[in-house]
């Protein structure tokens, strides 16, 4: 077991928090504090090192109660906004994702489709304080006899609503580029023909998961920022790969952890949570998520030092190897590289395009750090952490 020089515990965190004498700084200004004092003294220093991503998330959505009727529902098809919302859940309860689009959406009949409407905007509108208009059907039972709703809601009005998102934060990413001669519409954006473009999708060192790479502060019930409001992790997300290659720092080469994080909808904003939507792929909603790192010792500190230079992410294509489950690398490249808006690909300059927004993401670890200085924020001790 390592020994560490600097031993904090959350309790003595909290308690430097409380009394307003904790140091809080981002994940981009530990940077040049640990390369200038060491990683001892940092540690010594430092209480707490925030972070930020805002970028789209798919797999993300909200549970929502519309409540009781007179006479009574129970719910078996649920539509907002004319959005789909999966109602085997209860009698008025049901879950809205981001990625379904609106009934009458013409998808890919119309190719590339625009996808203008889907979950992630009916959740935004909801956040904004817009009117959203409810619709259910029900087959009818003794105790709930009523086969239709139609009503306008409010999330003000609404009993309970709950952003749930099964994986979110994902712990690096690939840089998609395409290699055929067409155009392709993905996930990762709009591909030009000949690794014309490369895409990618992370904040780099601003990242949660780069920040502590093998989970040592992150798991059931981690405080963090979600949506613009406290939420909370409770769980690993779904997908989540802690056993993909690594660095000697620990840093992941490919895709690994997710976080499945949760928060109270009522209190987001709609600055926070963007319904987004992907030309030809679908939709989608772009998630601010950031996560306070304690500095328990100088190993964690040492983790939140992390920059750009030393983040590599692979190139793949999403032309025909991704949709043929090809598992490919044409290369790696750094995420200083990729932030430049340049990369060397086959001898060529290839224009980068990030689909997460940098300027957001360090909106975000400030407004946390904000709140960890006010008192307003306290660090969550996991009562497990994360699979690593």
């Amino acid at each position: 077991m390592t020994e560490h020089k600097i031993n904090k515990t959350y309790q003595q965190i909290n308690a430097r928090i409380r009394s307003g004498e904790a140091v809080v700084v981002t994940a981009e200004e530990i940077i040049d504090i640990v390369k200038n004092e060491g990683p001892v003294e940092a540690a010594r220093r430092v209480d707490v090192v925030t972070t930020g991503t805002f970028a789209p998330m798919c797999s993300s959505g909200a549970f929502i109660n519309f409540g009781h009727t007179v006479p009574t529902t129970k719910a078996s098809k649920v539509w907002l906004n004319n959005v789909s919302a999966y109602a085997g859940v209860a009698a008025v309860d049901c879950y809205i994702g981001v990625t379904e689009p609106c009934e009458d959406d013409p998808l890919n009949k119309v190719y590339p489709g625009e996808f203008n409407y889907g979950g992630g905007h009916v959740i935004h509108d909801l956040v904004a304080g817009k009117k959203i208009h409810l619709k259910a059907e029900a087959y009818g039972t003794d105790c709930y006899p009523n086969r239709n709703i139609e009503k306008e809601v409010t999330l003000r009005k609404l009993p309970n609503a709950v952003l749930c998102n099964p994986r979110n934060a994902y712990q690096n990413y690939n840089c998609a580029v395409n290699l055929i001669n067409k155009t392709v519409y993905t996930y990762m954006g709009t591909l030009k023909p000949n690794a014309a473009n490369a895409n990618y999708c992370s904040a780099g060192q601003l990242s949660p998961l780069f920040n502590d790479p093998y989970y040592k502060t992150i798991g059931l019930g981690t405080r963090i920022f979600l949506g613009g409001a406290q939420g909370y992790v409770t769980w690993h997300g779904t997908q989540h790969k802690p056993g993909a290659k690594r660095t000697k720092r620990g840093i992941p080469l490919t895709p690994a952890g997710t976080l499945w994080v949760m928060g109270d909808l009522k209190k987001m904003s709609p600055r926070w949570l963007v319904g987004a939507s992907l030309q030809g792929y679908g939709c989608s909603m772009s998630v601010g998520l950031g996560i306070p790192i304690p500095i328990l010792n100088e190993e964690i500190v040492n983790y939140t030092a992390v920059s750009d230079e030393e983040l590599f992410t692979q190139i793949v294509d999403y032309g025909h190897d991704y949709p043929n489950g090809i598992s490919k690398s044409y290369g790696k490249v750094s995420y200083a590289e990729l932030k430049s808006g340049y990369i060397k690909f086959r001898g060529e300059e290839v224009q980068t395009v990030p689909l997460s927004s940098i300027v957001r993401a360090r909106e975000v670890a400030e407004i946390l750090k904000g709140w960890i200085l006010k008192g307003d924020f306290l660090i969550g001790e996991p009562q497990f952490t994360l699979p690593s």
